[in-house]
Order: C-alpha cells, then structure tokens, then sequence
C-alpha cells in the first residue's frame, strides 16, 4: 500500500507542478489521466485535489 500511495503522491507533485493556475476541469483531466490507479480514490476525491491545484496550492505536501 505504501508504494501506491507514493506513486500517488509523486503524479499530484508533478501535476500540480505542470497545471498549476489552469482551470479545474483542465487539472481533473490531466490527474484522470496520470494518477495511477488506486483503490478507494474517488472522482469525487479527484476533484478537490484538482480544485487546489487550481488555485496554485500542492496538495501533495512536497
């Protein structure tokens, strides 16, 4: 479990890093498409970190 939950958190850290600032539904797709699959993550989930990375915060914690 712990390797998906880096996985997880190293795709947030890059995205964020790359969409930082850009549109909510232009973050949801980007983190649709490079999040590893994980069990127990929601779109719902994806959204607010998507909703973060929006307004220029790292959800990642790195």
């Amino acid at each position: 479990m712990h390797d998906t939950e880096e996985a997880l958190f190293r795709a947030v850290h890059g995205i964020a890093g790359r969409f930082a600032g850009q549109p909510v539904p232009v973050v949801m797709e980007a983190l649709l498409r490079g999040l590893p699959k994980a069990p127990g993550l929601e779109v719902t989930e994806i959204r607010k970190i998507a909703e973060e990375i929006s307004v220029g915060r790292d959800p990642s914690g790195w």
